[in-house]
């Protein structure tokens, strides 16, 4: 399975196996599993490739001191036979918890002392926590369980610590999840780290050596993201040193695992446990004050701090980092961006995620605020949706600030509009990260989404930077034309407002609307849909918009299929986009971040295949798997097999090629069952319902007793009918399976290849093409609203009114009562103008 199936399954059966632990401690135990295999099965390559063969590896002791220092000067720590993880897996169910305490206490010892930071207390948190899974048998069994589980995951060779990174990145989003607020302790959402990833590394695209600094890192997945995003633009692995300091003891931990699974060398990695803005990155070693003196000034400072949290400003007048102002007691939010600041290289980059409120909170705040703009520090501001984070549903923003630059105004984004829903949260699709990026990075102004501002205006507003006062991304108020409204026709204004479909169409404009007057026009079709599909210009656009992309066929299946052994998933998909790009850029009605989320949504499935492929070769295209459901034995849940499916291909996919009559017939019989089971289904409703021993008692039923003996019998024959389809289908479905499975494992290599150019190339053009007949369709919708926004005039309401008051008053005349009761309708009549 690919990497998003093998972590899915991980996190659904580490959330069965935690039973009543909460999520938020349970994610200590499995994710430091995970990186106790990592280090183990590291140690176990190492020396493979030095020669050590498995058998010599059962020598493996702490009393080896030449060998422990050999593998501690290559790898920063050691682990012996007893305590590697293959061992634990081998002993089975002679493993018992002491052997976890003791290789974690092992470890301890046995970490190198120039790699002290980066190992030192790492399992702490995972070797307190054990006790809270139970006395000393419970452990081993839960353990025991979550060995077997972790060791599903792969660690050995390059494409498997990609695969264990996804993994890893994986669980702590979901665990960040369930974690509620806990899950700003500790993670940035993705989409997030992507954003910001994106603006570091295009700012940082030319240089070889970088430093990267996260002062409030919390798992250190924005550090990795933006490492991964800077590696891609200047292809150099080591050239990046990554500095990380976290307050929280557990955090701090996942800091560290995460970044060395990443493959990033300890001796490219400065992390630190220490409160940021209390005891500031050290600038010497208390031991060598004079030759370690190093002030940490860095390319880029990224961040997610707590927000508005409580923090301690006395005693901080003369310190360096806060010479813009010192931020009020009660929110330190710009105690962490002047910290942030100040740490920053002259051509350096930042971005901080805060609170909406440090845009136009007065005071203090508002002191630092106008500081920054003086100097000009304020690059830009992005506005980003609600409840994005885990935890907090408040409105956050991006500050990207700068130590040095040539420009003195503001770019103002308003992205709060562009997400998608995720469960309770929103989410940054790929198109709201790529429009965002490609303002920021062009500093342009997008009516309604992005503004530069000058310092003037900014001045103006008393430096108040909520994005309201300069970027309005509200929808226009609805409004009514009062001539149209009172005698008819559609406002010329309002169809001017379409302009960019009569530009991209013309003729049509003139094609469907009759001039009444200088004021108004009127409709001259009846079937809107259609007299727009057969205008002349509508098919020349859709004409030439199908050739626009004739030539992108072509690219994908060559660069794709042709090439699969050599793609790099990321950059192919970024040579795709701008091919994308530059196929719509003629067609003004599409837009182009629609086509790029069309293209990402697509490439998802695609790399997962091209990553299948490259790891395991072209015969995984062949390949069949069980297909395992859980259902219950026993009141317990057991994973069992119910068919096959494709390792790559879908089955139906294949079926549709090789298989197309026997597919008919399979789903001729399924509707026919379908159909039987309704008519079952009807027949039960229309008869009695009966209890054990009879007819119900009170049971009421129209039918007469022969009607009821003659459904009982039609339901009879239909039952039979319904077992015999069952069979039937069943039996079908089964020998189309067997057919297919065994046809997959003789597919030739031009099959193979048509059958992915079916599934990865057909659903991509089809949705890239649907993306021209939905600009027409919104046209359409856009004119239909309008006629039925004018169809009826002021005089046809009011008509329609004086109707419904007449049969009203008419049906009041014919009521009788008392006498206060004829009083009231008499009154009522009165006011709706009868007797």
């Amino acid at each position: 399975m690919n990497k998003q199936q093998l972590a899915a399954k991980i996190w659904e059966s580490a959330n069965r196996m935690r039973g009543k632990v909460e999520a938020s401690e349970y994610k200590d135990f499995i994710l430091g599993f995970i990186f106790y295999k990592y280090l183990s099965e590291k140690e176990e390559q190492f020396l493979l490739d030095e020669g050590m063969s498995a058998d010599d590896m059962t020598q493996l002791t702490e009393e080896d001191c030449e060998m422990v220092e050999y593998v501690q000067s290559r790898l920063g720590y050691f682990i012996g036979y007893e305590n590697l993880f293959s061992t634990w897996v081998e002993v089975g169910n002679d493993f018992t918890i002491a052997r976890v305490y003791d290789a974690l206490s092992a470890f301890s010892r046995l970490v190198s002392a120039e790699y002290q930071e980066v190992f030192k207390d790492v399992f702490a948190t995972l070797q307190t926590g054990l006790s809270k899974l139970g006395d000393a048998a419970s452990q081993t069994r839960s353990v025991r369980d979550l060995i077997h589980l972790v060791q599903t995951i792969p660690m050995r060779g390059r494409q498997d610590y990609d695969v264990l990174g996804y993994i890893y990145e994986y669980l702590i989003s979901n665990f960040a999840s369930s974690a509620g607020k806990k899950a700003g302790e500790f993670y940035t959402p993705h989409e997030v780290s992507v954003l910001i990833s994106e603006i570091v590394a295009d700012h940082l695209r030319d240089q070889s050596q970088i430093r990267i600094y996260d002062p409030t890192s919390g798992s250190g997945s924005l550090l990795i993201t933006i490492g991964e995003a800077v590696k891609r633009r200047m292809g150099n692995d080591d050239g990046i040193i990554y500095y990380a300091q976290e307050l929280i003891q557990s955090t701090f931990n996942l800091t560290r695992m995460n970044l060395v699974m990443r493959g990033i060398k300890p001796s490219n990695l400065v992390v630190r446990n220490g409160d940021t803005l209390e005891d500031d990155w050290p600038y010497f070693d208390d031991s060598d004050p004079g030759g370690t003196y190093d002030p940490l000034y860095v390319d880029a400072v990224v961040s997610n701090p707590p927000y508005s949290q409580r923090w301690e400003p006395e005693g901080k007048d003369t310190d360096i980092r806060f010479a813009y102002g010192m931020a009020p007691r009660s929110k330190a939010d710009y105690a962490f961006l002047l910290h942030d600041l100040y740490h920053l290289k002259p051509s350096g980059i930042m971005c901080i995620v805060l609170p909406h409120g440090v845009l136009f909170r007065g005071g203090e705040e508002g002191n630092i605020r106008r500081n920054l703009i003086e100097n000009d520090k304020i690059a830009a501001i992005i506005g980003l949706p609600a409840n994005i984070f885990f935890g907090t549903g408040i409105p956050t923003i991006i500050m990207v600030l700068r130590q040095k630059r040539d420009e003195s105004n503001v770019l103002i984004v308003d992205a709060s509009k562009g997400f998608e829903k995720a469960g309770k949260s929103n989410r940054l699709r790929a198109s709201d990260i790529r429009r965002i990026v490609d303002v920021v990075d062009g500093r342009v102004s997008v009516e309604g989404f992005s503004r530069l501002v000058e310092k003037e205006e900014i001045r103006a507003n008393d430096y108040n930077l909520n994005i309201p006062r300069y970027v309005d991304s509200s929808e226009p108020a609805a409004t009514w034309d009062l001539y149209s409204t009172m005698f008819g026709g559609i406002p010329k204004s309002e169809v001017d407002q379409l302009s960019a479909w009569w530009q991209a169409l013309p003729g049509l404009r003139a094609a469907l609307f009759a001039t009444a007057n200088e004021h108004a026009v009127s409709l001259r079709v009846d079937d809107l849909t259609q007299a727009v599909a057969e205008n002349d210009a509508v098919r020349a656009y859709v004409r030439n918009y199908k050739d626009a992309f004739s030539g992108l066929r072509r690219k994908l299946v060559g660069g794709l299929i042709g090439n699969w052994e050599t793609v790099d998933s990321l950059g192919e998909e970024e040579s795709i986009a701008e091919a994308v790009f530059e196929c719509v850029a003629p067609f003004e009605l599409v837009d182009k971040y629609g086509a790029f989320q069309v293209l990402d949504d697509a490439w998802k499935d695609i790399s997962a295949d091209l990553e299948v492929l490259q790891s395991e070769g072209f015969e995984a295209v062949r390949q069949v798997d069980p297909l395992m459901v859980i259902k219950k034995k026993g009141g317990k849940d057991v994973e069992v097999q119910e068919g096959w499916v494709g390792h790559v291909l879908p089955f139906d996919l294949v079926q549709e090629a090789l298989f197309r009559e026997e597919l008919a017939s399979l789903r001729a019989a399924e509707g026919e069952l379908a159909r039987v089971s309704s008519e079952c289904d009807s027949l039960k409703e229309e008869l009695p319902q009966e209890e054990e021993g009879g007819r119900a008692e009170g049971a009421s039923c129209d039918l007469t007793e022969e009607e009821i003996e003659e459904k009982q019998q039609l339901l009879s024959v239909a039952q039979k009918q319904q077992k015999a389809l069952k069979k039937a289908v069943k039996e079908q479905a089964v020998a189309l399976g067997a057919a297919t499975c065994e046809a997959m494992k003789t597919l030739t290599d031009e099959q193979v290849y048509e059958l992915l150019e079916k599934k990865w190339i057909d659903p991509l053009m089809s949705a890239l093409v649907d993306l021209r007949q939905r600009s027409i369709d919104e046209l359409v919708k856009k004119i239909e609203t309008l006629r039925a926004k004018y169809q009826d005039t002021y005089a046809d309401i009011a008509g329609q009114i004086r109707v419904a008051e007449r049969e009203l008053d008419e049906m009041l005349g014919q009521l009788v009562g008392d006498e206060f009761d004829m009083l009231g309708v008499a009154e009522l009549r009165k006011l709706l103008g009868g007797e």
